[in-house]
């Protein structure tokens, strides 16, 4: 491979340590340090995400399970974080590869300079040959300030690092149709170009010692993608395999931009050299058929094509919402075409949030006989009543959610960083921005939310179905 790559390797908690005995499975960390050290002879640059820190302290500690009492899972993560450092340490010690750990939770990149100083941390220690092992810092976490899973935590980080290639490693080899310890006829699935139209099992809820499962991969890979990142999941047991596919999909890829080429350059020829361009074309198909590589079984999530980065992926998956604010759909039109969010588009709000929080961004569709109301999606279908007289405008008081039958559900889109708290928001709701200083008696700014403060989702691709190996 020419190509000198970017590669963010997870491994849970049970590719680490024994689900039983909680012992380190030393070998395979072996071959997993083995296939880290020929991935950077080859040029490339790695990232470990490492679970197993909980595991490890509870054999430490020999206690049997793994507690239900916060206190006590932060105290057995801070005893085994340390001896799981020393572990990799030791095992990189012996190819002379230096490590360095990294520690996050969510509110260590939620300011947007902190999350400029870890990406920067990130692109040194690459630079410098180091191959950096991220964990959450489950000693100092808790439930607001978590990323949930490492699966989540490694989609963010291959999105921070700009990484070519994310590895979720996990108990099987790829996803499948059917739960394959179920059923003996469930078919792999090798390539995913759209996850709206994956049809795979993800019933697989991670390990007594894990806290993620299949599910988690979904959304993990989802996130992923968006940033621009092939996302590949397979068995944790064959470490050795990511070398193997990391070649296999380079190959394939160099092999279709060839054909590509070729293509083109036949389309280009005179009539009378047609001939002659045909030809070349074949050899090269021949070619590359012949040096074609076999991949194990993993399956493939194709990056999005003009994937999401730097300041809007931060915006959308390194804060955590404090609430939603509800916008009409001439609002939505208008922040499509890059203005700023008005108070006049807004329908309502939802939550406690403060100035300069992150909140996320729902669309409405409003009717002249619908009030301003602020609903979640899960309110409809069961919530479709005709409304009666709306409120005075900029009123502020509760309110029941009705919507006709006809109206669609409400849909989020983005996220968004508010220049006013929610109080704030709804007591101007509904307002043109002169009248923000007669109502509040003050005006910050005629936005509710600047435009380079807004970022919106991927929507959906249309794609074929998600092929399926025979």
């Amino acid at each position: 491979m020419k190509r000198h790559l970017t590669i963010v390797i997870k491994l849970g908690t049970s590719s680490i340590v024994d689900e039983r005995t909680h012992e380190p499975l030393l070998s395979i960390l072996s071959v997993i340090v083995e296939t880290a050290i020929r991935l950077r002879n080859d040029g490339h640059k790695v990232v470990l995400v490492s679970s197993g820190a909980i595991g490890v302290g509870l054999r430490r500690m020999d206690v049997e399970r793994r507690p239900k009492h916060l206190p006590q899972v932060q105290a057995l993560a801070a005893i085994g974080q340390c001896r799981l450092m020393s572990l990799w340490d030791q095992l990189f010690g012996h190819m002379r590869q230096p490590v360095a750990q990294v520690l996050l939770t969510r509110n260590d990149i939620a300011d947007r300079t902190q999350y400029l100083n870890a990406q920067n941390t990130f692109i040194e220690l690459l630079n410098m040959g180091v191959i950096p092992i991220v964990n959450e810092n489950d000693t100092l976490a808790v439930t607001e300030i978590k990323f949930g899973d490492n699966d989540t935590l490694s989609a963010i980080t291959a999105g921070m690092v700009q990484a070519d290639y994310l590895f979720l490693m996990t108990d099987v080899d790829c996803l499948y149709d059917k739960n394959p310890r179920l059923n003996p006829d469930a078919r792999p699935i090798d390539v995913v170009e759209d996850i709206a139209e994956l049809a795979a099992d993800v019933s697989s809820a991670g390990s007594a010692l894990g806290t993620g499962g299949m599910s988690t991969k979904i959304v993990a890979a989802r996130l992923a993608t968006a940033a621009g990142v092939t996302t590949v999941i397979t068995r944790s047991s064959k470490p050795g395999n990511i070398s193997n596919i990391v070649r296999y999909t380079e190959a394939q890829k160099a092999a279709a931009a060839t054909m590509t080429s070729s293509t083109q350059s036949v389309r280009s020829e005179t009539e009378g050299q047609k001939k002659s361009s045909q030809a070349t074309g074949n050899e090269v198909t021949a070619s590359a058929g012949s040096a074609t590589l076999e991949a194990p079984l993993h399956t493939r999530f194709l990056p999005d094509p003009q994937p999401i980065r730097d300041r809007y992926f931060w915006l959308l998956h390194g804060l955590a919402p404090h609430g939603s604010v509800f916008i009409d759909e001439g609002a939505y039109q208008a922040l499509t075409d890059k203005a700023g969010l008005l108070p006049v588009g807004i329908v309502d709000v939802e939550g406690n949030f403060a100035q300069q929080e992150a909140v996320r961004i729902v669309v409405v569709k409003r009717l002249s006989s619908t009030p301003k109301v602020a609903v979640t999606p899960e309110v409809l279908p069961q919530q479709q009543l005709k409304s009666s007289t709306p409120p005075p405008r900029g009123d502020h008081g509760p309110s029941t959610p009705t919507y006709e039958r006809s109206d669609p559900a409400p849909l989020e889109v983005g996220r968004a960083i508010v220049n006013y708290s929610a109080t704030e928001i709804k007591r101007i709701r509904g307002l043109q921005s002169i009248e923000i200083m007669s109502v509040l008696g003050y005006a910050d700014s005629e936005y509710v939310a600047l435009r380079e403060n807004i970022a919106f989702f991927k929507p959906e691709r249309s794609r074929p179905t998600t092929p399926l190996l025979g």
